[in-house]
């Protein structure tokens, strides 16, 4: 009887084990990239966004945020965890290290700025469908600094 358990329950234990690893979400590496700095001040602060709502300019919605030092002229940040889905990156050069992005009475920035998919800006920030891209799998995108 007590050998009957014993198995049972490391049959039991095996398909617990299989069944929560069949159902683990699939979760990817991003990488962000961004060339041609034109000085080493500060750092360049992310974040990811994974739907419309606070995008680019507010903290809501986003999933994951960072900044990373300048190395010679470029930066690169690695986000780890992802679930496979659809993202939009909005990121400043953070020249003053005051963790905000700087603009002057009229909201223009002060300091660079970077949208993913490197939308048009005119007169208003890039929508999260122009800026959004697929990620199903470790993913490298390369984002412009923009300087007004």
């Amino acid at each position: 009887m007590l050998k009957v358990f014993k198995v049972s329950t490391v049959v039991i234990a095996t398909l617990v084990s299989l069944s929560s690893k069949t159902m683990a979400v699939p979760t990817a590496k991003l990488t962000i990239v961004v060339n041609q700095l034109p000085n080493q001040k500060g750092e360049i602060c992310m974040r990811i966004y994974a739907k419309e709502q606070g995008f680019p300019q507010s903290s809501k919605g986003v999933v994951q945020s960072g900044c990373t030092k300048i190395t010679g002229r470029s930066a690169t940040k690695e986000f780890y965890g992802l679930n496979y889905g659809t993202y939009a990156v909005a990121l400043f050069h953070d020249e003053n290290g005051d963790g905000k992005l700087n603009t002057n009475f009229l909201g223009i920035p002060r300091e660079g700025f970077g949208i993913s998919n490197n939308p048009t800006v005119r007169t208003s920030a890039p929508k999260f469908k122009n800026s959004s891209f697929p990620l199903r799998g470790d993913t490298t995108i390369k984002i412009g600094m923009k300087y007004i």
